[in-house]
């Protein structure tokens, strides 16, 4: 799974190029980014070598195993709304502040509207039949709109319950380093820091590790002919498909109208990566660990 940088510079930005409103040394200075991004956060390990979900993909998992994970993710998912506040808070535009506003509502519980559509929102809030594109700006807070609400609805199925997932006491070292590490990062109230955090992650999430577990989890479905619903990583998959084209446009764009530290960009973008291994490694480690006691015991 790997990402590939996209060099070529959006019409308005070529033509503030050639009336002169953007130096050539400012071009010069972001296509050295790009050599940057290509170097040292596109390669890294997580992105090229996901260990957990290469394996994870192929659905040979057992119900302790899928547990364990469902857990873990339940407790990143939850606690990433504590990520995004802090992003809201920091925001260092108006603009940005409302960028980040819609996710926030969204994984909350208010569903896109997309504008000019009739009425205020769909009434359905399962999330195959959610819409991913639109605002959130006139729509709906649906209770069971809320994305944990669709894990809740799918951890039934291995028997947990609201008091089994989702909060930090149920999360392990490397979960919670990888939670506190997005707030840290990709909260940053520093601009560049909080650029790079979202820009690493941005890549991360569109390097295709939701397929992998949305491969797994329908093998396993139809190997233990079981009803539970996946839609919670469908969702996100088609979501990260359609923002994956616009991640260098939104790049691009924040790197001319503000002032970037190049430096503080790529470590950002660096040490949000590693967090993200530290909880995929953690899960990997985990497995290994229950295997050894199966193999052992």
């Amino acid at each position: 799974m790997r990402t590939t940088v996209n060099r070529e510079l959006s019409e308005e930005t070529s033509e503030q190029l050639k009336k002169g409103k953007i130096p050539r040394s400012r071009e010069k200075a972001y296509q050295r980014l790009l050599d940057r991004i290509e170097k040292e956060i596109l390669t890294h390990d997580v992105i090229v070598n996901n260990r957990f979900t290469r394996w994870f993909k192929d659905g040979a998992f057992d119900r302790e195993d899928l547990r364990h994970f469902l857990v873990q993710f339940s407790v990143f998912s939850n606690l990433f709304i504590e990520a995004q506040l802090h992003k809201v808070i920091n925001a260092p535009t108006l603009e940005a502040m409302h960028a980040s506003k819609e996710i926030l509502m969204n994984e909350l519980g208010v569903v896109f509207r997309k504008p000019g559509a009739k009425g205020a929102a769909s009434k359905e809030v399962d999330a195959e039949l959610v819409g991913t594109e639109g605002t959130v700006d006139g729509g709906t807070f649906r209770f069971p709109a809320a994305h944990f609400e669709w894990l809740l609805r799918m951890i039934s199925h291995v028997d947990l319950t609201f008091n089994e997932v989702g909060k930090r006491r149920h999360g392990t070292p490397s979960t919670l380093f990888f939670c506190d590490e997005l707030s840290r990062l990709y909260g940053s109230e520093d601009p560049s820091v909080g650029l790079g955090a979202s820009f690493a992650v941005e890549n991360w999430a569109a390097a295709g590790f939701w397929k992998e577990l949305i491969q797994g989890l329908e093998t396993y479905k139809k190997r233990e002919k079981s009803k539970m619903p996946i839609a919670f990583f469908t969702w996100h998959d088609r979501v990260e498909d359609q923002h994956a084209a616009h991640t260098w446009t939104e790049l691009e764009e924040d790197y001319f109208s503000t002032e970037v530290d190049e430096d503080k960009f790529i470590r950002a973008g660096r040490e949000i990566l590693d967090g993200v291994k530290a909880f995929w490694d953690g899960l990997h480690e985990a497995r290994l660990q229950r295997d050894g006691v199966r193999k052992t015991g």
